[in-house]
């Protein structure tokens, strides 16, 4: 006797929290692993063996792409949990589609043996028709990154180099080779036949009156240039908002972050004064309430009259 839909889907989310326990614990495992692997590339690297290095890198970016795999999987374990309620209907509510049949397709694929598990649960409630067109993908509902993390095509050439790009600038290696470039030879001093030939010509130059130049003038034009100039974008107070980039993926390697047009201005606050400001203010208006040395020759000249 088949059992009830409600033990059925108690199961179901009895096998989902083990699954997602498991897929947590298997990432942990496969970044360790990672992190060794990466580190023996970037010997590679150091000593020169690119075309060993270049294979071997490959077995990184599979690592990788089965990291990603198992993240998106626990996230769809945890969207049929949070919404285990509507497993209970006889047919599969359209929201969970998407995430039954991405589990029924990429589990076999997996060493996860909870979800496995979870597979076979799934194919006894819904049916094995259901489970066909999961695996076949006929009506495009397996997600599409699912079906892109467990394609067994080789990683491009692209991927390749940035992965030891980055491998490489993360170990302070020097990889690609940065060559210098040839400045050639310095050029060689005047000879005597340059001196004849300039001579005249410099002779020229020395004999143009020196035109007496207003400092006023060199002044005011200093002024206006720096009145025009733009302040540099580190000036001022800094915004307290800090943005982190996004984490590099096997379909982004360099990531960037892109912000919106919207610009973000500091609030205006009253900026707290030091006491050590105050009492250089308080000395600046004391300096300046002290009379120079000819107006107090003036005062003394006037009291003697």
């Amino acid at each position: 006797m088949p059992p009830s839909s409600a033990v059925l889907v108690t199961k179901v989310k009895v096998q989902l929290k083990l699954a997602i326990a498991r897929l947590r614990m298997v990432q942990k495992r496969d970044e360790a692993l990672a992190k060794q692997q990466r580190r023996a590339m970037a010997q590679l690297l150091e000593v020169g063996k690119i075309e060993s290095a270049r294979i071997r890198v490959e077995n990184i970016i599979r690592s990788d792409i089965a990291t990603e795999l198992h993240e998106i999987l626990e996230l769809y374990c945890e969207l049929l949990l949070a919404r285990a309620g509507l497993l209970e209907a006889p047919t599969c509510d359209p929201g969970l589609e998407e995430a039954v049949k991405s589990i029924i397709y990429a589990a076999p694929k997996t060493e996860i043996k909870e979800l496995h598990t979870v597979r076979t649960l799934l194919a006894e409630k819904f049916g094995k028709e259901f489970v066909i067109h999961a695996m076949d993908n006929t009506d495009g509902k397996v997600s599409e990154k699912v079906v892109r993390k467990l394609s067994v095509t080789p990683p491009k050439e692209e991927l390749v180099v940035g992965y030891l790009e980055e491998i490489a600038k993360a170990y302070g290696v020097d990889w690609p080779k940065k060559f210098k470039k040839d400045l050639g030879d310095p050029p060689d001093f005047l000879d005597d036949d340059d001196e004849n030939t300039n001579g005249g010509q410099a002779q020229k130059n020395l004999d143009v009156p020196l035109v007496p130049v207003d400092d006023d003038d060199d002044e005011a034009e200093a002024r206006a240039e720096l009145s025009k100039a733009t302040p540099p974008r580190t000036f001022g107070p800094a915004s307290p908002l800090h943005v982190n980039p996004p984490s590099p993926s096997t379909e982004n390697i360099h990531p960037k972050v892109t912000l919106n047009s919207l610009e973000l201005k500091p609030s205006k606050r009253p900026t707290k004064v030091s006491a050590v400001a105050k009492v250089a203010e308080k000395k600046d208006d004391i300096a300046s309430g002290i009379p120079d040395v000819d107006e107090l020759a003036k005062r003394f000249a006037a009291l003697k009259r």
